[in-house]
């Protein structure tokens, strides 16, 4: 699944940070994630004490 900037995720696992897991957040970035990522994408607004994480696609599901 390919995601823009902008679009609500469900975080089904996260081996960033695992206490992102089971949480809902943004995509940050505005192309596909590439080798300085790892091809991860930019994950944001999860909550007050969890920063932005990078999640692989097969992490994230649309919400």
């Amino acid at each position: 699944m390919t995601f823009k900037a902008g679009d609500k995720v469900l975080i089904a696992s996260c081996e960033d940070d695992p206490r992102a897991t089971g949480k809902t957040g943004r995509i940050l970035d505005e192309v596909p994630p590439g080798p300085l990522t790892d091809g991860r994408w930019t994950v944001h607004r999860i909550s007050p004490l969890i920063g932005p994480v990078l999640c692989h696609t097969h992490e994230l599901r649309a919400a």
